[in-house]
């Protein structure tokens, strides 16, 4: 389908959610469709305010894959249902059309691809042709029908790693002082985050001693047991 593609960046960004973007910008090139880059996500495209990536050097697409943070900024803004704000979806397909958008690629979490499947369906039905695509980001690896987020993997490493370094502290005052570090992480509802702190142990009785599941219900009684008795064991 002719047209040009438009991508944007929603949510927290993660290390490396400018190698997607770099990836979808350098297929864009390879098929010869004009990429364009939303500032701040959504609010970018509702404000027409549009990078035109065609006019970056080679050389500044191979760099974005290893930039951190969101090249383009990102935005925590939720589109209601087009029910209770036509004027915003009306807007987004008027810019679109301006544009000759005909590829809209979000790069987000699960509500990225909810705001993804909500324009793609108002696009439909106001007949402007329109592919919709959620690019899958979020460090909490928690996407609906996806086995791994980019992201997931360097938070991960993050999380061991301070695992690690936190128990070599509480180690080294055990004796006199602190004996209990307690480490929250990400993950809201999926506990994938907290499971990779396990990566931190290389012997059985390694830290962590205890990880807690947002899966499962917290029983502060029990839990207060088990960490007494991982202390004085």
């Amino acid at each position: 389908m002719p047209g040009k593609l438009l991508y944007a960046q929603s949510g927290g960004v993660t290390a490396v959610i400018n190698t997607s973007a770099a990836a979808v910008i350098a297929t864009a090139r390879a098929h010869g469709v004009r990429a364009y880059a939303a500032r701040n996500g959504i609010l970018g495209v509702l404000r027409e305010d549009l990078i035109d990536t065609g006019k970056e050097s080679a050389a500044a697409l191979r760099a974005l894959a290893h930039t951190p943070g969101g090249a383009f900024g990102s935005c925590r803004y939720k589109l209601k249902a087009p029910e209770a704000d036509p004027a915003a979806y009306a807007r987004l397909i008027e810019v679109m059309a301006a544009h000759d958008v005909r590829y809209f690629l979000y790069n987000g979490g699960n509500d990225s691809a909810d705001t993804a499947l909500k324009i793609s369906a108002y696009a439909k039905r106001s007949g402007h042709e329109l592919i919709c695509v959620g690019v899958p980001k979020t460090v909490d690896n928690d996407l609906a029908v996806t086995d791994t987020s980019p992201g997931f993997g360097s938070v991960a490493k993050y999380t061991a790693l301070s695992v690690l370094e936190a128990s070599i502290d509480v180690a080294s005052m055990a004796e006199s002082s602190t004996k209990v570090f307690i480490l929250e992480v990400m993950g809201r509802h999926a506990g994938w985050i907290a499971a990779a702190a396990g990566l931190a142990a290389q012997a059985p009785d390694d830290a962590p001693h205890l990880i807690l599941f947002p899966e499962i219900a917290f029983d502060e009684t029990a839990f207060l047991a088990r960490v007494k008795a991982t202390v004085e064991r």
